[in-house]
């Protein structure tokens, strides 16, 4: 933790970083939006982890079915899988921050 004083006021926007949020109902079907998320995760985990590629596949695959069924996405496959990914994954990777990412917008 960062205890470095600015000594003054900071400007500029409270939600840096928070461009293009993708926000999720956990009683709706899942957004075409957080499928292309997944399809990010998958990308990095192909360069950087390819033996956690399939995790990011069973989670990929849960979001697609609620987006063609209308259902809820299946939370309990996400959170394993991305849990299998977090622990998996080191801290500064891209696997571990859309890991993150998605855990934060499904609110697991």
């Amino acid at each position: 933790m960062s205890t470095y004083n600015f000594h003054g006021n900071i400007s500029g926007p409270a939600n840096m970083g928070d461009h293009g949020r993708i926000e999720i109902n956990h009683h709706e079907p899942a957004t075409e939006a957080l499928v292309r998320l997944s399809d990010g995760l998958i990308e990095v985990l192909r360069a950087e982890y390819p033996g956690l590629v399939g995790h990011g596949e069973v989670i990929r695959g849960a979001l697609l079915e609620s987006v063609e069924d209308g259902d809820p996405p299946n939370r309990g496959r996400i959170r394993s899988a991305l849990e299998t990914i977090s622990i998996g994954a080191a801290a500064g990777t891209g696997s571990l921050a859309f890991t993150q990412q998605l855990m934060h917008v499904l609110g697991l």
